[in-house]
């Protein structure tokens, strides 16, 4: 599970992925670029649960939830690394090539929760990817010169 929003670190080298897109997108917009490298193959797939839907299901589990059972909380889906490239670029306005770099790690093919406890108990994650990118990138704006790290 990867955790974003507000707050994040956006080194763009040692942060997680989505928030070092954040910022490698948007200095490559701001230069004009031609394109941005992504590390590996960009095939592997992720989920991004959005750090308030998080801390929402944590006040949801403390008041439905008092069994023994773990109760994982994300977003029940996830896509390719390329893929939220793509949304990123989207999002800060980059128009250039995205290239992968396979020199670069990979890391595990898939990581996915199982949420499927919590949502037998009626919580689903309620903001969206674009959503929550397009809110971390308004954060990041606000607060470049501390947020990279």
């Amino acid at each position: 599970m990867h955790l974003y929003g507000p707050g994040d670190n956006c080194h763009s080298e040692n942060s997680h992925v989505l928030p070092a897109l954040i910022r490698r997108f948007h200095e490559a917009r701001q230069r004009g670029d031609a394109s941005v490298a992504i590390w590996g193959t960009g095939t592997p797939c992720r989920e991004f649960p959005h750090v308030d839907d998080l801390a929402d299901a944590a006040v949801f589990l403390m008041q439905n939830h008092s069994g023994e059972q773990f109760v994982k909380a994300g977003t029940g889906t996830d896509l390719t690394i390329l893929e939220l490239a793509q949304l990123v670029a989207d999002v800060v306005g980059f128009t250039g090539a995205i290239v992968t770099d396979p020199s670069k790690p990979d890391g595990t093919p898939r990581k996915l929760l199982d949420v499927s406890r919590l949502d037998a108990m009626g919580w689903k994650a309620r903001i969206g990817l674009r959503e929550g990118v397009a809110g971390a990138y308004a954060w990041y704006l606000e607060n470049a010169a501390t947020a990279q790290g």
